[in-house]
């Protein structure tokens, strides 16, 4: 079992930038893949990053060289730090979790994933 506790979000101007964290509780997070996915008002939930227990990362192509996920297992912690926002970054930004050392074959699909936490609203304004 986990519980996911999403903060960091909040309101930015264009080009700026904040850092989402997600702090863990269970055994055994060091060994779960780790997701951020975000959901806008009326759109489908989608993945952003996803991480695997040793590292190895993954994004959507729209966030590329703008967003970078990290984790610090000693803290069992992830984070999602979000570089030149932009507008339709804005969204409910969650935290999930993957009973597995790696993210699996479709590591930005919110199917995979078992635990969610209560997400962290990001808004991004002209």
């Amino acid at each position: 079992q986990a519980q996911l506790v999403e903060s960091g979000g909040g309101s930015v101007q264009s080009g700026g930038s904040l850092r989402l964290s997600c702090a863990a509780s269970g055994d055994s997070y060091s060994r779960y893949s780790m997701g951020w996915f975000r959901q806008a008002p009326g759109k489908e939930r989608e993945g952003v990053a996803a991480i695997d227990s040793i590292g190895g990362t993954i994004y959507r192509d729209s966030v590329k060289g703008r967003f970078t996920i990290s984790r610090d297992n000693a803290k069992n912690t992830v984070y999602l730090r979000m570089n030149n926002l932009q507008p339709e970054d804005t969204a409910m930004y969650y935290c999930a979790a993957r009973p597995a050392v790696t993210y699996g074959r479709e590591p930005l699909n919110r199917y995979m994933y078992s635990y969610w936490g209560q997400g962290t609203q990001v808004t991004v304004s002209s």
